[in-house]
């Protein structure tokens, strides 16, 4: 085993806040924003380049020093800029992509460290022990990642529409949805069944687990965290019960996966906003504003969004 900064010089990153960046697509140059989060490798949105601060060179990794899900580590295939708390590893060594993935995984697992609440692994980080070249299992030495055909995998084989959100238009949450609390069901009420159970966590689409309880909420919905891992928002496929940290909106116009899938990515922005003294309550939830693509009537662009979610990658999956 070696300490992390002997096989990898460790930087903290650029320490920026997405609040102050332009976004811009990835299509019109928009460089990867990689933040706390531990989803779509930790990138949160793509932004405009800033000049003189040139992004990070792709194929090195990033590591979450803080939040719900520390330690969160990928390979960044593409240049990038980072948030606060977000460590940056350039090996010292030439290493494969495969070795690469094998030691995010080896850091991730020093995730039980760090349980306490509140503690980040800011000071911590370059002392954590990871198996060094000599260790790594033939399968990770030997192995390859192949690639994927993704536009197979897309549903409409058009080519991605640019998006452009400085022509985009406010909409309050409530003139979009109806906004209903989950309910308060504790494990030694819950029966065993295969009703999805919605909690306030930040994976598997927000299913902590499943309940024989009856559901409480309609499929077809847009479940969002107003505590835990706030502003986590999921499409829900199937009815379901939510717990009284999730609020879930109820569309009051026709809901389709792709437009669900264009709105959780926008309401997600919303969560430098919160933290753990300030909740996205129901009511603050109603009052809340999204940007969103705007038709020539002024009402959001439905058609628009659909279509740009199935020009994407494994859209065809939905």
């Amino acid at each position: 085993m070696k300490k992390l900064n002997e096989l990898f010089d460790v930087a903290y990153g650029n320490k920026l806040d997405l609040n102050k960046m332009t976004l811009l697509s990835k299509a019109n140059g928009g460089v990867n924003f990689v933040g706390r989060s531990s989803q779509n490798h930790g990138v949160s949105a793509t932004v405009s380049p800033l000049g003189e601060m040139k992004p990070y060179e792709a194929g090195l990794i990033t590591v979450a020093l803080g939040g719900t899900k520390l330690l969160s580590s990928f390979v960044q295939e593409h240049p990038f800029y980072t948030a606060q708390n977000v460590a940056v590893l350039k090996p010292k060594l030439k290493m494969t992509f495969s070795e690469k993935l094998f030691i995010c995984l080896s850091i991730r697992h020093n995730r039980f460290r760090y349980s306490a609440f509140g503690r980040e692994a800011n000071r911590t980080l370059r002392e954590l022990l990871v198996p060094e070249k000599s260790e790594f299992p033939d399968w990770v030495v030997h192995g390859e990642v192949g690639t994927i055909d993704t536009k197979a995998a897309s549903k409409n084989m058009a080519p991605t529409p640019a998006l452009n959100p400085m022509h985009w238009k406010s909409f309050q949450l409530s003139a979009l949805f109806e906004l209903k609390k989950g309910k308060r069901l504790t494990k030694a009420r819950m029966s065993q069944g295969n009703v999805p159970f919605v909690g306030a966590i930040d994976g598997n689409n927000g299913i902590s687990g499943f309940v024989g309880q009856k559901p409480i909420h309609d499929a077809n919905t847009i479940t969002v965290n107003y505590n835990g891992s706030v502003a986590e928002a999921f499409y829900q496929p199937e009815a379901f019960w939510a717990s009284d940290d999730v609020n879930v909106l109820y569309p009051k116009f026709k809901l389709t996966p792709e437009i669900a899938m264009f709105l959780i990515t926008i309401i997600r922005q919303e969560k430098y906003r919160f933290n753990f003294g300030r909740k996205w309550h129901l009511e603050r939830m109603a009052q809340s504003e999204i940007k969103l693509p705007v038709a020539p009537s002024g009402e959001p662009d439905w058609m628009f969004m659909a279509t740009y979610i199935k020009t994407l990658p494994f859209s065809s999956q939905l």
